[in-house]
């Protein structure tokens, strides 16, 4: 992907998408002692930054040459299958969902909501994308991956695009990785304009593929853990566009805690008035928690979406 399809997914999604803003967190930027900045996609339509590669990797489908996807597929921890419940219902488009039984009722009762057909049948993320799969290869649908599409993965990147837009002088992106679609997206932006912006992921110690892979030089298959972070959990498809960009673009990955990520959630209601799920918070738990150093930095974290089931949201403030 070059900088060139980052400028006409924008094109294509800008009627449907919002540009975010980017605020600076004195609350961050002091506990972290350096100006740190909140990309605030919890602000996004569909309330996820996955609004951005659903509506550009439907939207290139359709300017194909040909015949039109007849039946979509997916498969998702919430956020993409609603994203793209949203696209598939503007553009009349029939689509399946293939969830974890255990998704985030929020993000499932949006999905009915768009019109799109709900299977919320896999044991987790990876179970529920093996099915997805399966079933786009014996009945012809054309499958949408959350993160292995270079259609999605060019959406994604308008956020980076926005950031070094709106702060040319940010010096460090500090991005979620889930299965790595965003920060593929973000660090191929960012770098192609600023090659000295240090990239950083954010995975969950629960399961941290790429940072297991990125020690083992290669992608390795783990054993995924329980995590409040649903939209960050499980493994990529072994065959993923984003590993070698990873390998290539990202500096480095860290993980968080699940008490780093409960910290940050409260930390951004309290200081912020901002709400974000367990996986939008992942980057400012990094920053509160030191896992990342901003002293004397320039810092831009990517806050990723706020569909976090109200349920879980007030256990989290009464535990507080």
């Amino acid at each position: 992907m070059q900088l060139i399809d980052v400028f006409r997914a924008r094109k294509r999604i800008a009627p449907y998408v919002r540009r975010t803003p980017l605020v600076q967190s004195s609350w961050l930027s002091a506990l972290a002692g350096g100006r740190v900045s909140l990309k605030l996609e919890s602000l996004q339509r569909s309330s996820s930054f996955k609004v951005r590669g659903a509506f550009n990797a439907v939207i290139a489908r359709l300017e194909r040459p040909g015949r039109a996807p007849v039946q979509l597929v997916t498969a998702s921890a919430g956020n993409h299958g609603r994203a793209l419940a949203a696209a598939a219902e503007t553009f009349h488009l029939p689509l399946i969902v293939y969830t974890p039984i255990d998704a985030p009722q929020t993000k499932l009762a949006a999905i009915r909501a768009h019109g799109a057909e709900l299977r919320a049948v896999g044991r987790d993320y990876d179970d529920a994308e093996r099915i997805a799969k399966t079933f786009a290869a014996e009945s012809g649908a054309e499958f949408i991956s959350p993160y292995n599409d270079a259609d999605v993965i060019a959406g994604a990147a308008t956020v980076g695009l926005e950031i070094v837009e709106e702060a040319a002088d940010t010096d460090m992106l500090i991005v979620p990785v889930g299965g790595g679609g965003l920060i593929s997206g973000v660090a191929t932006a960012a770098t192609s304009i600023e090659p000295r912006c240090e990239i950083v992921g954010v995975e969950v110690e629960a399961s941290c593929a790429f940072q297991t892979s990125l020690r083992a030089g290669r992608l390795v298959e783990i054993v995924p853990g329980a995590t409040l972070a649903d939209g960050l959990g499980g493994n990529p498809d072994p065959e993923t566009i984003t590993w070698p960009m990873i390998q290539r673009l990202v500096d480095r990955i860290v993980t968080v805690s699940e008490p780093d990520l409960a910290a940050a959630i409260v930390g951004l209601i309290d200081a912020e008035h901002v709400i974000t799920e367990a996986s939008g918070a992942a980057g400012v738990a990094a920053a509160m928690a030191k896992r990342v150093d901003v002293a004397g930095r320039n810092a831009a974290i990517v806050v990723t979406g706020a569909n976090i089931d109200r349920a879980r949201l007030a256990a989290l403030l009464s535990a507080k």
